[in-house]
């Protein structure tokens, strides 16, 4: 680790789904990553002073957030995982800040051609090795420590890995591996190339995640002030994307009257209870206007128990912030960091 280095480090993936999304998330909340020069490897933050945006592919930003020469890194949980037994130290320097921003979903999988009709879990494999004519199975992938935990927790110990930095699905047809460990999301390049994953071949869920250098984060005040601030304001976002505000006008005697109406249903509660405040009627007459936030996939419910209790005019608007007063996950760095 640079002991000397003062500036605070973020690195992004460079380039890919991944790449953009991440900017995507950062934009939304409130974060937009400005880079003067599209030919450099470095941009800014206007919103957080001081910080520096470094370009790296997803594996690096691992390695750099754990030698200490980037304080923060979004990539995939993949990485993260693999870099932590690669390490050999459960990734002691590296601390997740948060695993799930709800991008780069994916899963590692055992992968097998589709012709072993016979081989449909792990234990089928044995049926291939004792048929083999090379003494061992050959796996092409680019998670080597994932890899091999996960055959030898299913009693597989005699296996070849074997590095791929391309196109994995090849491997089987062309012979130079048995079958292939990678990652799968929508299953369409599978499926193209005449393979398919085992029952119980799932090693791993992944997308991508936030993460820091553990020790900068006990060592200096400022980089800790701004994990604060990356913790605040994404997940506030992440938050506020499951939400929607609804308002509604309702005529009752008096709020508290709406408000016991509104506790008896099953999805209109708010966050603590409904806002509700007087509305100055045309034609007069006892008016509320009733404000909520519900989960977007509760809408439908929402509107219908909002019209239950004499609802109308009813407004749906998103939401792009929901604050607490204190994330969770800013409250789970600092008990990781005591530990």
């Amino acid at each position: 680790m640079n002991q000397d280095r003062r500036d605070i480090r973020l690195a992004l993936p460079s380039k890919g789904r991944l790449a953009d999304d991440a900017l995507e998330l950062l934009a939304s909340s409130g974060l937009r990553v400005h880079k003067p020069n599209p030919r450099q490897y470095a941009a800014i933050i206007p919103s957080l002073p001081g910080i520096t945006v470094l370009f790296q592919r997803p594996g690096d930003i691992v390695v750099s957030i754990r030698d200490g020469s980037v304080d923060f890194g979004i990539t995939g949980w993949d990485v993260v995982s693999e870099g932590a037994l690669a390490a050999n130290d459960g990734n002691g320097s590296v601390l997740t800040l948060l695993k799930n921003l709800g991008f780069g979903e994916c899963t590692l999988n055992v992968i097998v051609p589709e012709n072993w009709s016979s081989v449909k879990r792990m234990v089928d494999l044995g049926q291939i090795q004792a048929k083999i004519e090379h003494p061992s199975l050959r796996i092409a992938t680019k998670f080597h420590q994932l890899t091999k935990d996960f055959f030898i927790k299913h009693g597989y110990e005699d296996i070849r890995l074997i590095s791929a930095e391309g196109t994995l699905e090849i491997a089987p047809s062309i012979g130079y591996a048995d079958l292939i460990v990678d990652l799968v999301s929508t299953g369409t390049t599978l499926r193209d190339n005449r393979l398919r994953t085992l029952q119980d071949g799932l090693i791993l869920e992944s997308q991508a995640c936030l993460i820091a250098n553990k020790i900068t984060l006990r060592k200096r005040p400022e980089v800790l002030a701004i994990a604060k601030r990356l913790l605040e304001f994404i997940v506030a976002n992440l938050r506020a994307e499951e939400n929607v505000a609804i308002f509604a006008n309702v005529r009752s005697d008096s709020p508290e009257a709406i408000a016991a109406s509104i506790f008896k249903k099953k999805v209109i509660g708010g966050l603590q209870g409904p806002t509700i405040s007087p509305v100055i009627a045309r034609e007069g007459g006892d008016w509320f206007a009733v404000n909520i936030i519900v989960r977007k996939d509760q809408l439908a419910e929402a509107i219908e128990e909002l019209r239950d209790i004499g609802g109308s005019g009813v407004i749906v608007s998103p939401v792009n912030f929901i604050f607490e007063e204190e994330p969770p996950a800013y409250r789970d760095m600092l008990a990781a960091l005591e530990g």
